[in-house]
């Protein structure tokens, strides 16, 4: 787990990253990205297999994540994400094409880059990620995840100012961050031990790319916090396998059926089975291996 970490200056933000490249000619570039509460560091354990099943790995920081810096302009929405992760694979790396692995935020960002640069992008893996909505396509599928879990979403999104004073020490800010990988039950249970949840939460430990982390949840409610509208939509034409991590208690229950409605042309979706939100992590060995079958 022990990678370079680089940094690309582009778009007034600095986003840090690791590139792993393997030994294998004209090989694909897979391009994972992560989403919250996370930073590149939940793609660790698939870094150096999938180098070794002959692919060349990007993992950036989204802007205000982890090694990344915050943006001059204040904008972390998922249009501003897939706008600097395009940047980063097209102008500063000079890459022609990828193929791009995301769940939760990291979902969206990815989808918007297929929407918005179709040619560039060969395929995609998708896992537990919002999605568009169409009523009729997901007519009689749960699409909305318990009530009850949603409370963070609505107090990030609506009372971010007062939540961020209330986490106003190092400590709180990290067992905030916590409870995502424990007793909110985004994870499978045991997933994640105790020395492993320290070293995912520690980037949140900082007061300023934790307030800023929120701000796509406002986004969520309030336009201004929006650079432009996202093209977020169903898409008919990129490639791309689906993977749900059962155990999720955030996501749609039929997350797997509602995506097979979004992207027309998929592979799967297949599900995993004792393992929750943090596929990469918790079940790191059937995302190389279906994205290595996908890809060949």
């Amino acid at each position: 787990m022990d990678f370079e970490t680089h940094l690309a200056h582009l778009n007034g933000v600095s986003i840090a990253y690791w590139y792993e490249r393997t030994l294998v000619s004209n090989a694909k570039t897979l391009v994972c990205v992560h989403g919250w509460p996370e930073s590149k560091r939940i793609f660790a354990r698939v870094v150096q297999p999938l180098v070794d099943a002959g692919f060349n790995v990007v993992v950036p920081d989204l802007r205000g994540f982890g090694d990344s810096s915050l943006g001059a302009d204040g904008f972390y929405d998922v249009v501003t994400h897939a706008h600097d992760m395009e940047a980063l694979l097209f102008s500063h790396l000079s890459l022609s094409s990828v193929v791009l692995i995301g769940g939760d935020l990291g979902g969206p960002v990815i989808q918007e880059m297929a929407l918005q640069s179709p040619e560039r992008i060969e395929k995609m893996v998708l896992f537990n990620s919002p999605l568009p909505m169409d009523k009729e396509r997901m007519a009689g599928m749960r699409t909305r995840p318990p009530v009850e879990v949603m409370d963070y979403f609505i107090r990030q999104g609506t009372d971010a100012d007062a939540l961020a004073n209330e986490l106003d020490t190092p400590q709180k800010r990290a067992n905030y961050i916590a409870t995502f990988y424990s007793t909110r039950l985004w994870a499978h249970p045991g997933a994640f031990n105790a020395e492993e949840i320290e070293w995912h939460v520690e980037p949140f430990k900082d007061a300023a790319k934790l307030r800023a982390s929120f701000i796509n949840y406002e986004s969520a409610f309030n336009e201004s916090k929006r650079t432009e509208r996202p093209l977020y939509g169903r898409n008919t034409h990129t490639p791309t396998l689906i993977l749900f991590g059962t155990s999720d208690h955030v996501i749609y229950p039929d997350f797997d059926l509602m995506a097979a409605t979004v992207f027309e042309n998929h592979a799967g979706p297949y599900r995993i089975e004792n393992c929750g939100h943090f596929v990469p992590w918790e079940a790191p060995q059937e995302l190389v291996m279906r994205t290595t079958d996908f890809l060949r």
